[in-house]
């Protein structure tokens, strides 16, 4: 026992706890290389790839319809509190600066419609999605990354379980459902708190602001949004999915996570850009 105990002593710590190269699991590459985190670019691929095999999944009915429930009520209450309380003020602070300008213009009666078309079109659904990616692309990246480290994902292939089926396609499916309510809701409540600024501090009547909202805010807005809302949660999911199963090391999980919420942001403003050109782009002002 003595001399069992004496040998479990001297046992040399695995490579995971001493030798930074161990993230990469090289074989004969120097340690440098291996240390050396795989680029944007790369996520960016990976990600699309992951993407096209979830819509394919989708496509053929392969939806596990227990975990996407679950993942369902994993994001929407947990990103419910923030999303309403950044909308909110959001919606204050816009229609705070907004009525300003416009006061010294004489045009305080066109509010609402600058209200609907900047803040109810652009804002709310972005800010909801950036606040998601935060709350549950960290954690998207964070759980699988873990699994991948611990093998979990290794024995999910044991037991004839695809990852991509069980871990992936209920995320995202979730994350495209719960978005756009989580926007229907922040951008409500926006909306409520631009109204309330607009008669507390510039007296202007609430139905007057209200009117002037859906004078440029049609239906076909309104849907703009919720398909924009969709194809963000679908860049939310996927971002979270992609780092946490391209993570290598235990060390590298708490990367790929803050990684993960950065690499979103940028997806959202890109898309967001070009989707606002594709949808919203017939009213735009024709260059000269």
């Amino acid at each position: 026992m003595v001399k069992a105990y004496g040998k479990a002593i001297r046992t040399p710590l695995r490579r995971s706890d001493s030798d930074p190269a161990d993230c990469d699991h090289p074989s004969d590459l120097g340690p440098e290389i291996a240390m050396r985190p795989k680029s944007c670019a790369y996520h960016i691929v990976m990600a699309c790839f992951l993407g096209g095999q979830v819509l394919m999944r989708i496509l053929r009915g392969g939806v596990n319809h227990q975990r996407t429930v679950e993942q369902m009520v994993a994001a929407g209450p947990m990103t419910l509190a923030p999303v309403l309380m950044t909308n909110l003020f959001a919606g204050m602070i816009f229609a705070l600066q907004t009525a300003r300008e416009l006061d010294r213009f004489g045009a305080m009666h066109a509010l609402g419609g600058a209200f609907a078309m900047a803040f109810c079109r652009e804002l709310a659904p972005i800010l909801t999605a950036a606040i998601m990616a935060g709350q549950v692309g960290t954690a998207y990246a964070a759980e699988i990354g873990c699994m991948k480290v611990t093998d979990q994902i290794d024995a999910l292939k044991v037991l004839r379980t695809d990852p991509v089926d069980y871990l992936v396609v209920p995320r995202v499916v979730a994350c495209c459902v719960m978005l756009p309510v989580l926007t229907v809701l922040g951008l409500s409540l926006g909306i409520v708190g631009g109204a309330g600024v607009a008669s507390y501090f510039y007296e202007m009547p609430v139905g007057q602001f209200l009117d002037s909202v859906r004078s440029l805010m049609v239906l076909s807005d309104l849907m703009a949004v919720l398909v924009k809302s969709v194809l963000f949660g679908a860049i939310v999911a996927l971002a979270g999915c992609t780092w946490g199963l391209t993570t290598t090391c235990s060390r590298s999980v708490g990367r790929a996570a803050t990684s993960a919420v950065v690499t979103t942001w940028v997806g959202l403003f890109v898309v967001d850009f070009f989707l606002s050109l594709l949808l919203f782009g017939h009213s735009a002002v024709a260059p000269h």
